[in-house]
């Protein structure tokens, strides 16, 4: 105890405004990575890595164990090499969500022609929700999304309300699967999404929340679209937009929230940070 305590002693005896900064940098450094992989199941591998990293550590430090100290020092390469293998899809997302930190150059009120698509999505999810039609429609952004586009069927159409409709009609061909819009036309229909691995539909309230809200919010996560789910079970309309969902939507707010998404960056900032906080407040 005595040397533990010595050492703890040396250490504030040498601790200046440069470890101060050194220690708030790495601080940073795990807050970010920490904040990145938060409602993923790599937050519950992470928890058994530390945990594990601690006990072997107090182990070490409190017990003679040569032996089972080379091991630990003969492992611990191959074990920073399988970290990024492990937590690649974490990776990628975070290097993903920096890159769109940077604000688009395109963000302004929607124009008429924008404003035209948004009021039919709004409409036809509101007929598809009174229908219990399932439904999921994508608004691509800044970002091109030609790799989901092309798992589908290609339509090249002007959006339409009665077109929307007919793509989500049961059992036709293009009803399973999402829509992906470009402006004013629906790129192709069936297009396979990527499933969300987040933990936000397991604490959801609505547990009716299936595929096409993972589907939504995995697609949410990985662009910068934002997803129109309508519900088959129980006809809700929900949007999905940066990993989150604002659900139980009616036609007008629908289209509401849609036009802001196409406003200027700091009013939509300031319009979604209210939106979820009022969410937020409801659980």
């Amino acid at each position: 105890m005595n040397e533990i305590f010595n050492n703890i002693t040396f250490v504030f005896q040498r601790f200046n405004w440069l470890s101060a900064l050194d220690i708030l940098l790495v601080t940073i450094v795990f807050f970010g990575l920490l904040y990145l992989i938060r409602d993923t199941q790599a937050m519950a591998l992470l928890r058994g890595i530390i945990l594990i990293i601690v006990l072997t550590a107090l182990l070490t430090t409190f017990i003679d164990l040569p032996a089972f100290s080379w091991l630990l020092r003969t492992s611990l390469p191959a074990l920073l090499l399988a970290i990024p293998v492990i937590f690649s899809p974490e990776i990628r997302r975070g290097l993903e969500r920096i890159g769109r930190a940077v604000p688009a150059t395109n963000s302004r009120a929607p124009s008429s022609e924008m404003q035209s698509t948004i009021q039919a999505v709004a409409s036809a999810a509101s007929r598809l929700s009174d229908r219990q039609h399932g439904a999921l429609i994508v608004l691509q952004r800044s970002e091109h999304l030609t790799d989901y586009v092309n798992t589908g069927v290609m339509l090249q159409a002007k959006v339409t309300p009665e077109l929307l409709l007919q793509i989500f009609y049961p059992n036709t061909p293009l009803h399973d699967g999402a829509a992906i819009i470009e402006g004013t036309r629906i790129l192709a229909a069936a297009c396979v999404l990527p499933l969300s691995a987040s933990g936000i539909l397991v604490r959801a309230p609505e547990r009716q929340m299936g595929l096409r809200h993972r589907a939504a919010l995995g697609i949410s996560e990985d662009t910068d679209a934002i997803v129109v789910v309508v519900s088959e079970e129980t006809g809700s309309i929900s949007i999905a937009h940066g990993g989150r969902m604002i659900p139980r939507l009616d036609q007008k707010r629908l289209e509401n929230i849609l036009t802001e998404f196409y406003r200027p960056e700091n009013e939509r900032k300031n319009f979604l940070k209210r939106t979820f906080s009022f969410l937020d407040r409801g659980k």
